[in-house]
């Protein structure tokens, strides 16, 4: 499957990651190494949105990249002979078996210590996005002069996303977060485009409902 043309604002642009893959086919060495340098931040953030605030300060996301880069470039040769879906999506996939063995690995071999250290929200949480989806459910206007109604709209936008179940949170954060369109979201859940769009709208309307309840 053919890299999509769609750029969004988290992920690097589509057709400069074209050209490296080509490259990168074609065995230059440095097209590998820019390549996963220019997903790096991305892949940053999208581990920062996922990782459970109970083991931020005993595991550093920082190496969790690291570790996700090095599983990306030693694969890498797999994915270019057959690629199944747009190379930012199969980064994502990586990403994602990285962050679950992270939970697993801390919350079942030190589970007492880590329940003790819980910041309030997610790193990746506290952002514009979060503003932007808070101002659209909650029909606020998103230039108040003063900085506490923008950060009273944020914590009441990461309370209700905790209260979210895992797959309707997931949904919010790929789409809102990363900014996937519907298409990608849908591959990389393994869903049709009609039942991802379903889901999407699920997760909004509750995300609405426990935003009005509160």
């Amino acid at each position: 499957m053919d890299e999509a043309l769609v750029d969004n604002q988290m992920w690097p642009t589509s057709q400069e990651t074209l050209d490296l893959l080509d490259q990168a086919r074609r065995g230059e060495a440095r097209a590998v190494e820019e390549l996963l340098t220019r997903h790096r931040e991305s892949v940053r953030r999208m581990i920062d949105l996922r990782l459970d605030p109970a083991i931020v300060q005993r595991v550093d996301a920082s190496d969790v990249v690291q570790d996700v880069l090095l599983e990306a470039s030693r694969r890498l040769q797999d994915f270019l002979q057959k690629p199944t879906m747009p190379f930012h999506l199969w980064l994502r996939h990586i990403a994602k078996d990285h962050i679950i063995d992270a939970h697993r690995k801390h919350h079942q071999a030190q589970k007492r210590g880590v329940n003790r250290e819980q910041p309030l929200v997610r790193p990746g949480w506290a952002d514009q996005s979060s503003l932007d989806l808070a101002g659209q459910l909650l029909d606020q206007e998103l230039t108040p002069a003063s900085a506490a109604i923008q950060q009273e709209l944020q914590r009441r936008l990461h309370g209700a996303l905790k209260e979210l179940n895992e797959d309707d949170r997931e949904m919010i954060l790929m789409r809102h977060f990363e900014q996937l369109p519907n298409q990608e979201v849908a591959a990389s859940l393994g869903l049709t485009e009609a039942a991802a769009s379903m889901r999407y709208l699920r997760a909004l309307r509750r995300l609405r409902e426990i935003l009005g309840n509160e």
